[in-house]
């Protein structure tokens, strides 16, 4: 007994009015995960990617699609209700295969372009670490890295000197080799690097003793990186055009230098607005007055309100990070004010607190009075029932 296909929609995992993207970043995903090169060996890969394969080749097809949707797969079996049967072994899957895996298989189709052309350099990372100050203000740090400068005996050819390189045979100097390869989905055509020259066009004979045919040599060297006021934790300063050496005469890579921000003791930084917690004593946050702030720009004087609260949170504008984009523009430092209950009190400061108690709210007696409220009306309830 032959076995059940399963439906197209649940092999790909896309609704039944997936457009064509959804189906095909669906395919891709599945081709890649179970494409039988990245899985030698596994039969139940390989079963899987022909039935993904023929799942996009039906859905992707207005027409199949059409008849799928109307007589499921018997539209595709002999005899079946779309009549004319659809045989997936004969299909020609080459448009597609050059589309989603151009990449994935180690080339691309022809744009026109030569892969000796001109290439950018490979970006170099490293990273800084600098203050809390230091990333509100800005500042200057100074980075060392292993890079490559172009070697002076050969002046960046690779050759030994008094030779010079010479035109591969392979690729006839264009850097890449076409080739043809049977797949799951027929003949398929492709474009790679070519394997003697590494796509460069040229092989050197006699590569240069001090080098060893690579044109470049390691060096150390030091950069002086101006970190700009406001930058954040985590983001990157980049140095244009001093990273690794281009190739073909292309420009050279940049430098990415990640900042990491260290911790401060009493402020905390949420994009351009920073925090603090400031203690206030019982009298000024009873009474009013005036308190001591730190800040990033030095200490400021703040007047309390009379009868604020604790957790009363403030607003110092324009004390917070300068934006990057606006170093003339900065955002707010938010203070929250936390009233401190003494721990240790004098007789003479128990009594002042007691009296002053009495001439307010008398919350000290609070909960006699509700007690004695309470013997009270059960003393008149007994009484009430003795009289009857």
């Amino acid at each position: 007994m032959a076995e059940q296909k399963r439906d197209y929609y649940e092999v790909l995992g896309v609704e039944k009015n997936a457009d064509d993207a959804a189906l095909k970043k669906a395919y891709r995903a599945l081709a890649k995960k179970y494409h039988p090169d990245m899985n030698p060996g596994d039969a139940e890969a390989e079963k899987k990617f022909k039935e993904a394969s023929e799942a996009y080749a039906v859905l992707s097809d207005p027409e199949k699609r059409r008849q799928y949707d109307q007589f499921g797969h018997a539209a595709f079996e002999q005899g079946g209700m779309g009549g004319g049967g659809f045989d997936f072994s004969g299909m020609d899957f080459t448009d597609i295969f050059g589309d989603l895996f151009g990449d994935f298989f180690g080339g691309r189709r022809s744009s026109g372009r030569a892969s000796n052309g001109p290439m950018k350099g490979a970006n170099i990372r490293t990273s800084v670490r600098i203050t809390f100050e230091e990333a509100i203000f800005g500042c200057e740090k100074e980075v060392e890295l292993n890079t490559k400068d172009a070697c002076k005996t050969c002046k960046g050819s690779g050759a030994k000197p008094g030779t010079k390189p010479v035109t591969c045979g392979k690729c006839n100097g264009k850097g890449q080799v076409v080739f043809t390869q049977q797949s799951f989905f027929g003949m398929v055509r492709n474009v790679q690097a070519c394997p003697d020259c590494n796509g460069t066009g040229q092989i050197i004979k006699e590569k240069c003793p001090d080098c060893r045919g690579t044109g470049y040599i390691p060096i150390k060297k030091r950069f002086a990186v101006d970190i700009p006021a406001g930058i954040d934790n985590g983001q990157c300063k980049r140095l244009a055009g001093q990273g690794e050496p281009g190739v073909n005469g292309g420009p050279r890579g940049d430098v990415l230098v990640e900042v990491i921000v260290g911790r401060h003791p009493i402020f905390q930084r949420q994009d351009q607005n920073i925090f603090s917690t400031v203690p206030v004593s019982y009298a000024v946050a009873a009474l009013g007055g005036d308190i001591v702030i730190d800040t990033v720009d030095g200490k400021v004087v703040y007047e309390v309100k009379a009868g604020t609260q604790t957790d009363t949170r403030v607003r110092l504008k324009g004390k917070g990070v300068p934006y990057l984009r606006d170093k003339n523009t900065r955002g707010d430092h938010y203070v929250t004010l936390v009233v401190q209950v003494p721990e240790k009190l004098s007789h003479e400061a128990k009594e002042l607190l007691r009296k002053f108690d009495e001439a307010t709210s008398d919350s000290l007696n609070a909960a006699k009075k509700y007690t004695d409220s309470k013997a009270g009306n059960e003393t008149k309830k007994k009484k009430k029932l003795f009289d009857l």
